[in-house]
């Protein structure tokens, strides 16, 4: 090896594991053993360095290896090395004596030991600029203390400098909040407790929330979120709500019908959900409101008069819709139902399989599922809003899963064959001649256009703009046949409109939203005796509510409506409609 060549870390083991290999074979150690005693006796290696023709002992030039460099025979020191030379390739081994192999080894060791604490150079990934930003991208044009010392004026018109709820949309606008922030705001400062918010508590509070989140999403969160979370759950926005339903004019004629405000709140909260929470995680993130409309729409309650304008989430005439129709398969009004009341959803439109699928937990929260065999008016708003409008990413999803039997994400030709039996079976109840199974298959592979043949994947099916049409060929008879009547063509010019033209859900809410007022208008009574329930269009209350006993969806037991969305208290009938 050439002086000053180090071996590298792997190659030096393997040339060790080598030596070690060598060294426990039987004829190197005989050849050692013969090679120490030649050494030992006087003499014994003078014949060595003979003529190269003489024959010399068998281990003459081994015998030579294992001699130290630079002693003679005898011993003593020799100012020249010996000229027997090394079998050819051991001149550039290591094996060439303990002496010699001893330092390089450990010369080696002690240059990679080196080069290990020498320092690393800097990461490239230092130079790349911060791109994620999970409570908003910092502003550099905020100025703290000029929003500070406008929210400290606005308190010191308080007296002592402490805002009640009432003050708090003027402390609001001075943060530069939308109004209907006011009830996060107070909360968030710890009013809900002592009733008011002091200036000192407020200001540290909302100059710690300028420092850490720097949009409304992230300050929003923040707000409503509970102690020690990142995102919020459904009861994070009672609070919220509950000042929405005290304080909205479009509201007013609910402050004397405050059995009423929990249903409200409670349809509220599921639309929110339905509607932002893409993840089905049942929490609420900041990437999840920033990607949504749900800011905008708080924004316009300030602006907006009548609340049915906002129909995204807040809508009066849709929660009246959402919960007659709930009134009306609830017969034992005890808040829950069960398959069978289900199932007499629009005259039993819907197959018993799906129906099963419903109650199987696939689409449904809570243990009352699994246990009783019932959902909740909670569960009951998004089954609604999925049966009427089968065109938004979350009722496709909904019915997806239901359809998806062996949850494995795709819709197998076994699982539509199931589905469909029952269809087949109905129409032929009807004396209607059903399509046969391979027939509608194809017409429904022609519609989705499945990327991989013979599997449905959710991603077809939003992709498809008839899902609609392929979901109700398989669980819903009614809408099937009304689809059978119409051209597809008419079909695919309704998918494809464009401009502010109504939802079908929403054109579904403002036709039975119509149909109910009607029906109150002409005095006509409900199956059990009891009138229909409030209407917004008289913007009061009926002077003849029922005065049975009272149950809340939940308790409410502050101004702001603590709740519980699922435990219900049950002590007597519910509410009827009024």
């Amino acid at each position: 090896m050439p002086p000053g060549k180090v071996l590298q870390p792997v190659l030096k083991m393997k040339v060790d594991e080598l030596f070690l290999c060598w060294l426990s074979e039987s004829s190197t150690q005989a050849m050692l053993q013969d090679c120490l005693q030649r050494i030992k006796m006087p003499g014994g290696l003078e014949g060595v360095g003979g003529d190269a023709g003489q024959p010399g002992p068998p281990f003459a030039a081994p015998a030579l290896a294992c001699r130290p460099r630079g002693l003679d025979s005898s011993g003593a020191p020799s100012p020249s090395p010996v000229s027997t030379a090394l079998p050819l390739g051991a001149a550039s081994s290591a094996r060439s004596g303990p002496p010699v192999r001893g330092p390089r080894r450990s010369a080696g060791t002690r240059v990679v030991q080196t080069r290990k604490e020498q320092p690393l150079p800097p990461a490239a990934s230092l130079s790349i600029p911060t791109f994620y930003f999970p409570r908003g991208r910092p502003q550099d044009a905020v100025n703290v203390d000029a929003i500070i010392a406008k929210i400290e004026r606005t308190f010191a018109q308080f007296p002592h400098e402490r805002a009640t709820m009432g003050d708090m949309g003027r402390v609001a606008k001075a943060c530069g909040c939308p109004l209907y922030w006011k009830g996060p705001l107070f909360c968030g400062a710890g009013g809900e407790r002592t009733g008011s918010v002091s200036v000192h508590k407020f200001v540290a509070m909302w100059r710690k929330m300028l420092q850490s989140c720097h949009d409304d999403a992230a300050k929003f969160v923040h707000l409503l979120v509970s102690p020690g979370g990142n995102s919020l759950a459904q009861e994070d926005f009672i609070p919220f709500l509950q000042d929405v339903v005290n304080t909205h004019p479009g509201l007013a004629f609910l402050k004397e019908a405050s059995e009423f405000h929990s249903r409200y709140i409670t349809t509220v909260i599921q639309r929110i959900f339905y509607t932002v929470n893409r993840s089905w995680s049942g929490r609420i993130t900041c990437a999840e409101l920033r990607r949504s409309t749900f800011l905008q729409n708080v924004a316009l309650l300030e602006d907006e008069v009548d609340i049915n304008q906002l129909t995204e989430f807040f809508s009066y005439e849709h929660f009246y819709v959402i919960y007659c129709k709930f009134w009306e398969l609830d017969t034992d009004h005890d808040l829950f139902i069960d398959a069978q009341d289900l199932a007499r959803h629009n005259d039993h439109a819907i197959s018993t399989k799906m129906i099963e699928r419903i109650f199987s937990g696939a689409v449904t929260r809570g243990k009352k599922v699994q246990k009783e065999g019932k959902i909740s008016y909670a569960d009951f708003v998004w089954f609604l809003i999925s049966e009427e409008d089968k065109k938004t990413p979350t009722s496709i999803e909904y019915w997806f899963r239901c359809m998806d039997l062996d949850g494995d994400g795709v819709l197998s030709m076994f699982e539509l064959e199931y589905f469909y039996e029952e269809q087949c079976r109905r129409l032929d109840s009807m004396a209607i001649e059903a399509l046969p199974f391979e027939d509608c298959l194809c017409q429904m592979l022609d519609l989705v256009k499945p990327q991989s043949e013979g599997r449905i994947t959710l991603h077809d099916l939003k992709r498809c703009k008839l899902a609609s049409v392929f979901f109700d060929t398989f669980f819903n008879i009614e809408k099937y046949l009304d689809h059978e009547q119409r051209e597809q063509i008419s079909l695919f010019r309704e998918s494809e409109s464009e401009g502010p033209e109504l939802s079908d859900w929403e054109r579904y809410a403002a036709e039975e939203y119509d149909i109910l007022v009607a029906e109150e208008a002409m005095g006509e009574p409900w199956e059990d005796g009891y009138e229909a329930e409030l209407s917004p269009v008289d913007q009061k209350l009926s002077a003849l509510r029922s005065p049975l006993a009272q149950r809340p969806f939940f308790e409410a037991p502050t101004g702001l409506g603590a709740v519980e969305l699922y435990e219900y208290e049950h002590g007597g009938d519910d509410l009827p409609p009024s």
